[in-house]
């Protein structure tokens, strides 16, 4: 069970891509919500179960009725990887009716000690995908998670080669959105990096996002240039993931577009404000050296939180000392 948020179930994937290829007789049932339910079609003995949360399953009745629903699939374990209230209480059903159970560590803790102002231990804590393995370790299901496969690159139906074109020998996807500003790299150097890319014309930049503001912003990104496309709101979802695991390379902020490529087996670039990958969520099978970071030595400070979702006044310029030169350097090797 992982309800939200995108990134965060992305994340999963991975996962329970290695738990099938390993144990191919176990049949696993996914608890998400609707919209995430794309993210595991294709992988073998894995059921997808929606979460209602506005309807059958609201509030504490409907959890009662989610537990139920889940009795009938004659489940024999269940893994709480989302460590929240509802999955609490969906756990602690399993466990009264005499089920396994295991509930994720999020590593409060040690996210504190990394993220405080004062005393901060700066040091790389458990990975999200390391402290998922651990959970079916306890239900019994060892995991390796050295040796990932991904899936083939989706073929691109013509709603998508419409919208790119065919004429292209290298697909660069950009996601310069996140949930806070913390984690958005400055509107301007964005526009240096994506300007660098363009003089390429072998290359072809895709850029993601969603909602109006964000669509905006990306259609003036991508009007000077003939070799950038914005593809936000111009297909659909499924068709969202089809493209990116067709890209050679994802740019993506600390946000889930980053966490969708890397499950998808896509090399990705990441920048970093005033979050840190070694909160735990550098994105899978990725290289610490594609994680560009804010420089602490001008801002000791860093990371400030584990999400972004602090504001520290004076580090509102700590991404500037990323340079548009060092990403589109990394981008190009």
């Amino acid at each position: 069970m992982r309800l939200s948020a995108m990134g965060d179930v992305a994340m999963t994937v991975p996962v329970l891509r290695a738990f099938v290829k390993q144990y191919p007789t176990v049949k696993l049932t996914v608890i998400s919500r609707p919209f995430f339910k794309p993210f595991f079609e294709g992988i073998p003995n894995i059921e997808f179960f929606a979460f209602d949360e506005k309807e059958s399953h609201k509030g504490f009745p409907g959890l009662l009725r989610l537990f139920r629903d889940l009795k009938k699939l004659q489940i024999d374990a269940f893994a709480d990887l989302h460590n929240v209230l509802r999955s609490k209480v969906v756990s602690l059903l399993f466990a009264l009716s005499g089920k396994k159970r295991a509930t994720v560590d999020k590593g409060r803790e040690g996210k504190k000690e990394l993220t405080r102002a004062e005393n901060k231990i700066f040091k790389q804590l458990p990975t999200m995908f390391e402290r998922h393995k651990k959970v079916f370790e306890e239900l019994g299901f060892p995991l390796d998670l050295s040796n990932p496969e991904f899936p083939e690159k989706a073929f691109l139906p013509a709603e998508i080669t419409d919208l790119i074109g065919e004429d292209y020998q290298k697909l660069i996807g950009i996601a310069p959105f996140a949930q806070y500003d913390s984690k958005v790299y400055p509107l301007d150097l964005m526009e240096e990096v994506i300007s660098k890319l363009a003089e390429n014309k072998d290359q072809t930049i895709l850029l993601f996002g969603g909602g109006k503001k964000e669509i905006e912003i990306l259609d003036s990104l991508s009007k000077p240039f003939e070799n950038v496309i914005n593809v936000a709101g111009k297909i659909k979802f499924q068709q969202e993931l089809q493209l990116i695991s067709n890209l050679d390379v994802m740019l993506s902020m600390d946000s889930g577009n980053a966490h969708i490529a890397a499950m998808l087996g896509v090399k990705v670039v990441t920048l970093w404000g005033a979050t840190h990958p070694y909160a735990g969520f550098l994105p899978f099978n990725q290289s610490l050296n594609n994680a560009l970071t804010s420089d602490r030595n001008l801002y000791p400070k860093l990371p400030t939180s584990v999400y972004g979702n602090k504001i520290v006044e004076g580090y509102e310029n700590a991404m500037r000392t990323i340079t548009s030169e060092s990403i589109v350097n990394l981008l190009n090797s």
